[in-house]
């Protein structure tokens, strides 16, 4: 139960966290998730003892996030730029080992022995790419330098983990081969990309044989899809293989031959694209907020003076890897294809994009509390060591990026994207009134519609009550002129101008208005309660008036529409199709005709973004984003029918 318990506080914890970075998105969301994992570890509950296992560390989380940064990666970008990222993910990582370790046995001889230097050098060597997308979200980063930092980040995990592994042996071995280790790595590396490409094949064959058998088995598919990397990664581990480089090729294999299930079930696409977005976010979470949650514990074993010095340490190594990262690329042992005014620059971006996150963590946690039956004195340190590296990657990279790099602009802003929505969709509600079909079936289509930008905008209460009053006022004008000319008995007209005189009054506020309501409520009420036969003439009668009125309304609404006042007439448009709803409750709706002219109403919307796209008046970006928002509600609508 506390572990249960502990992982419900770590998700609180992230949430809190993503909560914070929304309302205030100054810092970078790894530093709020960290910040929630110390006050999560300060609060005097049992949460704080938590820990996870590193092997469960990293098969249930980490090999779920890289499979998915596998599957959005372009294996066509990939495979043009392999020379590029084997240099930066097993060359330069072999190479920081190599450095990292041996001056760091030079520096400290007393505190790291060669294999613990190299088991550190291994630990901070991988780059984290999530870490580097949340910082640079609201930068430009040059292209070159971007796509170089994702592909380094997919495969320099296993590299790390590799020597990471062969350091941890030949500390508890006491000796270490080269032509082992040599073997040892490339077994490890080349037998776990294989094994994954030919599992991630498989899993593809099995998910498209069902979909091309089966309409509907997004709840089966969708599953699989999750599993795959969590079954991989285990198997790969068991055969002795790279796991992580096993989900990694996994991955890529699922965007190799994601085109052979793109157009198969729009659904399930959707769906599982969504799916992993909310994993991805919150394992990612879940990694910076348990490092936040180790930091006191950590912290609280260590002496101010010794602390001090770890810091030192700690910034000489940051240093030192990313003067490796620059020189590497200054030296073109990796292009980046960059103009010469422009290559000091991509270098440094380069050097800076060294962040560190997820596996260095996992590793720094994976030591082993004792060697041969001895306690590790040094594995607090190490550990500590490998936190502040993240740390201080991170908080360099949030302070550098926005004052190196342009912000991120789109062509648009919030705002207008709003706007435009708000009038596409009145667009096709305007010209849904002229298409074929019964009054009650437009209705019904037309109350879903002007639900569409509901929650972007904010009702002007005292806009909306002058249109909905001045709206009545255009009903009882009607409803007059239809008893003078003998259309309407006085009878029905009374009883018409007790319904509208209550939904007036329940619109309204203040104590009259409400007086006003319970007694037209009651009045309205009391028809209800005469005999059936008398029920249901007066309700016909009634219906028939609004029928006949109904249209002047929504003439009168069409004529004051302006930008300013769109969305309150569209509140009061809609409280009118509701009405007429009610009269027609007991009739049959079509649902064929109702489909029909919801494929209509879409399609005029997806018109008059092409026509203001073609004529200038909204950029590509926005009409782009203007027919992925309509393309997704009419894809819940789809799924609603289904």
């Amino acid at each position: 139960m506390s572990t249960i318990f502990g992982i419900l506080m770590l998700l609180i914890a992230v949430v809190a966290a993503n909560v914070l970075h929304l309302l205030w998105p100054r810092l970078p969301l790894a530093i709020y998730q960290i910040l929630a994992g110390i006050v999560l570890a300060l609060i005097p509950v049992q949460s704080h003892t938590f820990e996870l296992d590193p092997k469960t560390f990293l098969l249930l989380i980490i090999a779920p996030l890289l499979f998915n940064d596998g599957q959005g990666t372009s294996p066509r970008e990939l495979s043009r730029n392999l020379k590029q990222t084997l240099s930066m993910a097993v060359t330069l990582v072999v190479f920081s080992v190599l450095v990292v370790g041996t001056g760091l046995h030079l520096a400290m001889a007393e505190t790291f022995s060669l294999p613990l230097a190299f088991m550190l050098g291994a630990i901070i060597a991988p780059t984290d790419a999530v870490a580097v997308k949340s910082l640079s979200a609201t930068v430009a980063m040059p292209r070159n330098v971007n796509r170089t930092l994702e592909h380094e980040a997919l495969f320099n995990d296993a590299s790390g983990l590799v020597l990471f592994g062969l350091a941890t042996s030949t500390l508890s071995s006491g000796h270490f081969s080269l032509g082992q280790g040599i073997f040892t790595f490339l077994y490890v590396f080349l037998g776990g990309i294989i094994f994954g490409a030919l599992i991630g094949f498989l899993a593809i064959q099995l998910r498209t044989t069902l979909m091309r058998t089966h309409v509907d088995i997004g709840r089966i598919v969708i599953p699989i899809n999750l599993m795959t990397p969590i079954v991989t990664y285990w198997f790969a581990e068991e055969l002795h293989l790279s796991g992580i480089l096993a989900v990694v090729a996994a991955g890529i294999v699922h965007a190799l031959l994601y085109t052979r299930l793109r157009l198969t079930s729009a659904k399930v696409q959707i769906a599982s694209t969504t799916i992993w977005s909310m994993v991805a976010d919150i394992l990612n979470g879940l990694v910076f907020v348990f490092l936040g949650v180790t930091l006191p514990s950590v912290l609280g074993n260590t002496s101010l003076a010794r602390l001090a010095k770890i810091f030192v340490v700690a910034i000489a190594l940051y240093l030192v890897m990313g003067a490796l990262r620059y020189f590497w690329s200054q030296l073109k042992f990796v292009d980046l294809h960059s103009k010469k005014k422009q290559r000091q620059k991509d270098s440094f971006l380069l050097s800076l994009g060294g962040i560190h996150g997820t596996i260095t963590l996992a590793m720094a946690f994976s030591i082993p509390h004792t060697i041969n039956g001895q306690p590790l004195a040094a594995r607090n340190t190490i550990i500590l060591i490998a936190a502040l590296v993240i740390i201080i990657s991170i908080t360099v990279g949030a302070l550098a990026f926005p004052r190196i790099l342009p912000a991120k602009k789109k062509s648009y802003r919030q705002s207008e994207f709003q706007y435009q929505l708000n009038k596409t969709i009145h667009y096709a509600i305007d010209q849904l009134a002229d298409e074929p079909g019964g009054a009650a079936e437009k209705a019904v289509v037309l109350n879903v519609l002007s639900s569409q930008n509901t929650l972007t905008f904010k009702t002007n209460q005292a806009r909306f009550q002058r249109i909905y009053d001045r709206a009545h006022e255009v009903e009882l004008a009607a409803i007059t002129k239809l008893s003078e000319e003998g259309k309407v008995t006085d009878k029905i007209a009374r009883l018409y101008v007790v319904l509208i005189s209550r939904e007036l009054a329940s619109h309204g506020g203040g104590l009259i208005n409400f007086c006003r309501g319970i007694y037209y409520r009651i009045k309205w009420h009391r028809v209800l309660h005469m005999t059936p036969a008398q029920t249901a003439y007066f309700k016909r009668e009634v219906a028939r008036v609004f029928d006949l009125i109904y249209p002047q309304v929504i003439a009168y609404l069409k004529d004051i529409q302006t930008p300013a006042n769109i969305h309150e007439v569209t509140m009061v448009r809609r409280s009118y199709f509701n009405r007429q709803r009610f009269f027609r409750q007991h009739e049959h709706l079509d649902g064929e005709q109702i489909d029909i002219l919801f494929v209509a109403a879409f399609q005029f919307e997806h018109s008059y973004i092409q026509q203001a796209a073609a004529k200038g008046t909204i950029s590509v970006e926005l009409a782009n984003a203007l027919n992925e928002h309509i393309s997704t509600d009419q894809l819940v609508y789809i799924q609603s029918t289904n």
